[in-house]
């Protein structure tokens, strides 16, 4: 099989190819049918060379949405620059206190115009870019010379997959779509490209991958070294995840209802952009059938699977977790985004600026809440206050005579927390080939090492009193191979479960793909941990332990923020977010006061005494809960808007008149 490196950097061959400039007043988008600028390249001379060709489609993969944003530039697209924001400090996992971005000025503060960008612009994300050049190449690549005909058949697959991605981000946020179904050479009087219907968008995305399934043509996936170079690319087992993903989100209660989403406020002169016109459980049972068509081909071809802990212990499982996401070539991953193929790519994008303001996406202590202790227990604030287990919530070790760190250290809660956010009490050195960290501990209290005043002045990196390690993981991705997973294998259990709940009401089959994606990392299953809920019976319940688990497993995926848009979660989007603070105590005339003022660079190493109170590492706190305030929502004191649901399109692009119509309250 013949390679090449697929990544999202620059267009490559893309700004080669043109057609003739379209002067037409009614554009899809201000260069959707121009020629590209300086472009002298023409289709004849890509599609007369095999290599042109492949490089030519490794190109369109330079389109694709990439959720980490890596660099400052104002062009598209739009999901790498940091002046924008990631959706997932839309939710309720974390909050963005970074004043300077889209996120911050138009959601936090209620300013979103149709008039303004949004956090997935419609025309600068290289969504209609991506359709066009991947029409370009299926309508020519069969007259490529010194090609091997299934060669062709696969390219057109995998342009095929890259249409339907970019489709499927764009519904996430706009709903109903113009469907284009060919390259537009620029010279038509006309376009006929009026917004479709949910329906015939999902129709549009489920037909170009099931042409694909049924075609057969790409590899189920890749194994040996061809994993780690290759899952960069579609395959048909992503083709297979990207159809169950596009009907879990199409036949959620956003447009999957007996009333449209923005029915208690708004009219729209056409309802079906936006909404199914009733509830249709039909959908629901194809969204299941997807998902056990997927599990059962997973069975019969393999290679992908749950990474497994190499043993029982907190480093393994946090190993175990980590390798699965972040590492290139996983078993877990079925999908992912590139920004590059050189290990010194990640510390001049996302990487680099880990300590900078500008990427303080501060998880929230509501999210910190939602993972449960190492056993799978829920945690509960109340429940832990009243038994004294607060300074014991992230870690617990010995105080030991005369050894000023604390022993025998252990990590408490599930082990993702950790993966997932650096807290008060963890080591910070995190080693790259097993799950053991080493070194100083985070000091998360007002004046600590660590955090400083952040969590007292809710401002910068740790405004919460915790920070992201996500696609971090502490120093330890430096120059390593970065990617962003937009299809991962647990993501398909939850996904898979979540259809059992949904289509069958088959609660116990359900229960089984949640615990294989806890028992990854050492929790106990749903059903023991949570004998209050009757999980085995009670819907809602499970449907509320699964959405849970889904924010622990797959943080920065987008996949809460979507979540809960799905289902139209307004109340828990008009919920006001929470940071802790904590409080240092030290005990003086046998009373415990607070000491805001760091230790370890203070008081380890430094000679003291052992009667001395800053002698041993501190381990007593006090704690505050504490609402947060700098980027407060405009949804937490004026509600959450039905109009919210989804994005406004570009009122320029409306007023085009080619049929976009806009939507609800926008």
């Amino acid at each position: 099989m013949k390679q090449y490196k697929i990544f999202t950097a620059g267009a490559l061959m893309l700004a080669a190819v043109g057609m003739a400039s379209c002067t037409d007043t009614i554009k899809f988008g201000d260069s959707f049918l121009e020629k590209a600028p300086g472009g002298t390249v023409t289709a004849d001379t890509v599609f007369n060379n095999a290599e042109y060709t492949r490089q030519y489609l490794a190109s369109i993969y330079s389109m694709q949405f990439y959720n980490l944003p890596t660099n400052s530039s104002n062009n598209p697209p739009q999901c790498l620059n940091y002046w924008k924001g990631m959706v997932d400090a839309l939710g309720d996992t974390h909050q963005l206190f970074f004043n300077n971005t889209e996120v911050f000025r138009s959601y936090y503060n209620g300013a979103l115009t149709s008039a303004s960008e949004n956090v997935y612009p419609y025309l600068r994300e290289f969504t209609w870019e991506n359709v066009r050049y991947c029409y370009v190449l299926l309508e020519n690549i069969d007259r490529v010379p010194d090609m091997e005909a299934e060669e062709k058949e696969r390219m057109k697959d995998e342009a095929r997959c890259l249409m339907a991605n970019a489709y499927y981000y764009s519904f996430r946020n706009y709903g109903g779509l113009p469907l284009v179904q060919k390259a537009y050479t620029g010279s038509e009087n006309s376009y006929d490209l009026p917004r479709a219907s949910v329906e015939k968008t999902v129709d549009f995305m489920v037909g170009l991958l099931d042409e694909v399934i049924k075609g057969n043509h790409l590899p189920w996936g890749y194994t040996d070294a061809l994993a780690k170079s290759e899952t960069g690319r579609w395959t048909k087992a992503s083709a297979m995840a990207l159809k169950c993903k596009i009907l879990q989100f199409a036949s959620s209660p956003l447009f999957n209802s007996e009333k449209p989403y923005y029915a208690d406020k708004y009219k729209l002169e056409n309802d079906s952009v936006a909404w199914y016109g009733g509830y249709k459980p039909e959908l629901v049972k194809q969204f299941k059938n997807a998902c056990a068509d997927f599990f059962s081909q997973l069975s019969a071809n393999g290679i992908y699977h749950l990474v497994q802990p190499a043993g029982k212990t907190q480093e393994d499982y946090r190993y175990a977790y980590r390798s699965s996401y972040l590492l290139q070539g996983s078993p877990e991953v079925l999908y992912s985004a590139r920004v590059g193929t050189s290990t010194h790519d990640s510390r001049f994008s996302w990487f680099l600026l880990r300590t900078n303001d500008r990427y303080s996406y501060s998880p929230t202590e509501d999210y910190i809440e939602m993972f449960d202790w190492a056993d799978g227990t829920p945690f509960n604030w109340e429940k832990a206050e009243k038994e004294g287990k607060l300074d014991e919530m992230f870690v617990k070790g010995d105080t030991v005579k005369n050894v000023q760190m604390l022993q025998n250290l252990r990590y408490t809660r599930d082990p993702r927390l950790y993966e997932t956010a650096a807290v008060n009490g963890a080591l910070q050195t995190i080693n790259w080939s097993d799950g053991r960290t080493s070194g100083a501990n985070y000091e998360m209290w007002v004046g600590g090492t660590t955090a400083g005043n952040g969590p007292k002045t809710n401002s910068g990196l740790y405004a919460t009193s915790f920070r992201n390690l996500k696609y971090i993981a502490g120093d330890a991705y430096d120059r390593k191979y970065p990617q962003w997973n937009g299809l991962l294998l647990s993501d398909m259990y939850l996904t898979y479960a979540e259809a059992l709940i949904q289509a069958d009401n088959n609660l116990a089959e359900a229960v089984k793909y949640i615990d294989a994606v806890r028992a990854r990392v050492g929790l106990k299953g749903v059903v023991e941990t949570n004998p209050d809920k009757d999980l085995l019976h009670n819907k809602e319940n499970l449907m509320q332990v699964l959405m849970k688990e889904r924010a622990c497993e797959l943080a920065l995926q987008t996949e809460r923020y979507y979540d809960l848009i799905r289902y139209k979660r307004g109340d828990l989007l008009a919920r006001p977010l929470h940071g802790l603070r904590i409080y240092r105590l030290v005990k003086q005339d046998g009373a415990w006061v607070r000491e805001e003022s760091q230790w370890y660079n203070k008081s380890y190493n430094k000679k003291l005494k052992e009667s001395d109170p800053n002698f041993y590492q501190p381990s007593h706190f006090d704690y505050e809960r504490f609402q947060i305030t700098t980027g407060a929502r405009y949804w937490w004191t004026n509600g959450f808007d039905s109009k919210w649901y989804l994005q406004p399109f570009p009122i320029t692009e409306v007023n085009k008149g080619y049929g976009l119509i806009q939507n609800a309250g926008w």
